[in-house]
Parts: structure tokens; C-alpha cells; sequence
């Protein structure tokens, strides 16, 4: 952008102040209203000449002959990059939200829901949320639950918080008071080891094993294969109806794809793996790049977890037309209160300082 024309002081404040209205407003935005809004000591004839002039720039287009300006992809990128303010979100709202999250139990499913539930609810937008995952799972408990004398469930329970279970049966007639000594032994030599890990395992006390618990084992192992291979094969999702109430997808054409997008992902994915290996919170507007099919969306994503240990995906999709600042500040906020979640999950030092940090920063007000 450096290298093309840029808009004058003057034409960067009509530019700020259209964006605002437009996004407020969803109707093009006349001269008339531009002064009434702003702070522009200049005529509506003057405004409205800046205004041809940002056309020309390819910042706002004229979508009616009579009618005012809207941004174009150009002019919402301008506004994210060089107009919008970097402002955090109000303290009120952190304070709920960090209320929120630390009252749930270590259960991730409903950590994930909870996540898409507040950032849907607090930009008014659909949001996204990927579970956070190991580069490799990582083994925590496994418990085996009697359920007649020759069958059981295996409950495996991952570092990532993660349930998965098994039915099993065997040959054996098996008490609970078994099933519970072998969950002990197995428990105690698998503690934190990967699938790999635990597949070259030297152990005596694998040696003395009973033909069943070798089957619990490789169940086990299996288990935690499929985990690997998911990626961000899950994603939960939260507030369509807030995309799909927005004047722009009005149009059927247009809400069938913005629900096909949502239901059927597989672009999706590919966008959420990428974003894994950003840094911050990326903004994609109207499709930029490499992903045409989305030229009515925006996102706003972000990476959350701990790299190289375990993360995840989070973010908000909205029309073109979504309330930029409010998105980053409420992405940005989600996943600091992840990041902390993440690494107290998996015994680390919490790289956001965590409730203590929000403590700080209320005795400062």
C-alpha cells in the first residue's frame, strides 16, 4: 500500500467517519451526514469532492448513482490497519467473561461451547472455536467401568481435558475391583507419555500383564492415534443467526453459502490451520487472498494455547461490515483467557499472568 497513493488528513478522517456510520448503519453514507457526524469544518461540497476522490483511490464506492459511499475491501483494510484504534475491551466486560470461564469444570466441551457462546454474544457475530490440540496427545487417566462380568468401559481422559471412550469386552469374567487395579497400574506407567511414548515403553511391569489389560492397552493407544490424526477436524460454532439476521444476507444465494461455509468447512479447516501458525490476531476481509468463496465475509482470527505444546483456533465471522475493533479487542481478550486455561491445564506458568492479572488491573482503577 506504501507504494500507491495515499489519502490526504482530510480524506483519512471522512474515511474513518464513513466506515464507522456504515458499519453502524449498514446504508450508504452521504456528505450530509458525514459532516453532521464529524468534526470536518468544510462544506458538504467539499466532502462530497473528497469523496470522488477516495473512489478514485479505491477506498468507497457509489453503489446507486443518488445514493452515498460504502467501503470497499480497500477502504475496510485502510481503516483496520492505519485508522482504527488498538483499544482493549472494557473492563466491565472482562471481568464477566473471566467470571464465566472460571466457573466451569474441566469438561471441553463445554469449554469450547462456552467460548463460541461469548465471543458470538459479545461481537454479535458467528464465532468459531477449534479445541485445543497437543502436537502429539498426551496421556492423563483412564478409568474401567464395570458394566457386566464380561464387559467394561474405558474412559480415557487426554491432557487437553478430552473424554474418549471405548466399549470392551472379554473373555474373562472381570470385578471392578480388578478393572480398578489395572486403571492404577496403568495410570501410574503412562502418566503424560504420548501414543509413541507409550508404544516403546520398556517396563517389567508391562512384562506381567494379563492378555485383556495388553487389549486395554492397544485400545488405549488406538484412541489417542485417532485424536492425532483430527487436527482441527472439530470446530464449534456459535451465533449464525446473528450473521445470517444482517441486511447483506438477505439474498438466498447469499445465506445458502454463508450456511454451507458454516456446516460443511472443509475451507474452513484449511483457513483455521493456517491461522494456527500466525502470530496475533489476523483479520481477513471480504475473501483476501486466497479465498474468494468468502467476498461477503470477514474474520477475525487468532491461535490460542501454548505453541508446541497444545493449541487451538479461535475467532468471529461476520459480513464485511463487521464492527472491526470490537472483534479484535474481543478475540484478543477470549484468548488471553485461553492461553491461561491451557497452561494451567497443563501445569505451565501462565504466560497472561491469569486472574491476577486482571486483579492488577482493577486495583489500578
Amino acid at each position: 500500500m506504501s507504494t500507491e497513493q495515499q489519502p490526504t488528513l482530510r480524506q483519512r478522517e471522512i474515511l474513518d467517519i464513513l466506515v464507522r456510520e456504515y458499519v453502524a448503519s449498514a446504508a450508504p453514507v452521504g456528505s450530509g451526514t458525514l459532516r453532521a457526524l464529524g468534526r470536518l469544518r468544510v462544506s458538504t461540497a467539499t466532502i462530497r469532492n473528497e469523496l470522488v476522490a477516495l473512489e478514485e483511490l479505491g477506498f468507497v464506492s457509489q453503489p446507486h448513482t443518488s445514493a452515498g459511499r460504502v467501503p470497499t475491501i480497500r477502504g475496510y483494510r485502510y481503516f483496520v490497519e492505519q485508522l482504527m484504534a488498538d483499544t482493549d475491551l472494557p473492563v466491565p466486560e472482562q471481568r464477566t467473561i473471566h467470571h464465566q470461564f472460571h466457573q466451569l469444570r474441566l469438561d471441553l466441551d463445554q469449554w469450547m461451547e462456552l467460548t463460541a457462546a461469548v465471543l458470538a454474544h459479545t461481537v454479535r457475530s458467528a464465532a468459531l472455536v477449534t479445541p485445543p490440540r497437543a502436537t502429539s496427545s498426551r496421556f492423563r487417566h483412564v478409568e474401567l467401568i464395570s458394566v457386566s462380568e464380561r464387559m467394561f468401559l474405558l474412559v480415557l481422559v487426554l491432557q487437553d481435558g478430552s473424554i474418549h471412550q471405548e466399549m470392551l469386552t472379554t473373555r474373562h469374567v472381570l470385578s471392578q475391583s480388578e478393572l480398578s487395579q489395572t486403571s492404577n497400574k496403568l495410570n501410574a506407567l503412562f502418566h503424560d507419555r504420548s501414543e509413541g511414548e507409550i508404544s516403546t515403553l520398556q517396563d517389567p511391569e508391562l512384562q506381567r500383564l494379563a492378555e485383556w489389560e495388553g487389549e486395554v492397552i492397544q485400545r488405549v493407544m488406538r484412541l489417542m492415534r485417532l485424536v492425532d490424526e483430527e487436527s482441527v477436524s472439530r470446530i464449534y460454532s456459535d451465533g449464525l443467526v446473528n450473521v445470517l439476521e444482517q441486511p447483506e444476507f438477505v439474498e438466498a444465494d447469499k445465506f445458502r453459502r454463508i450456511v454451507e461455509v458454516m456446516e460443511h468447512g472443509n475451507l474452513l479447516r484449511s483457513i483455521l490451520a493456517n491461522i494456527l501458525k500466525a502470530n496475533g490476531v489476523q483479520v481477513i476481509i471480504g475473501g483476501e487472498g486466497d479465498y474468494p468463496e468468502f467476498d461477503d465475509v470477514s474474520l477475525v482470527l487468532t491461535p490460542y494455547g501454548i505453541r508446541g505444546l497444545a493449541s487451538g483456533v479461535l475467532g468471529v465471522m461476520g459480513p464485511t461490515r463487521l464492527p472491526y475493533a470490537r472483534a479484535v479487542s474481543t478475540v484478543r481478550y477470549v484468548a488471553q483467557v485461553m492461553n491461561s486455561m491451557v497452561a494451567d491445564l497443563y501445569g505451565q506458568p501462565d504466560p497472561e499472568g491469569g486472574a491476577d492479572r486482571l486483579e492488577r488491573r482493577k486495583e489500578r482503577e
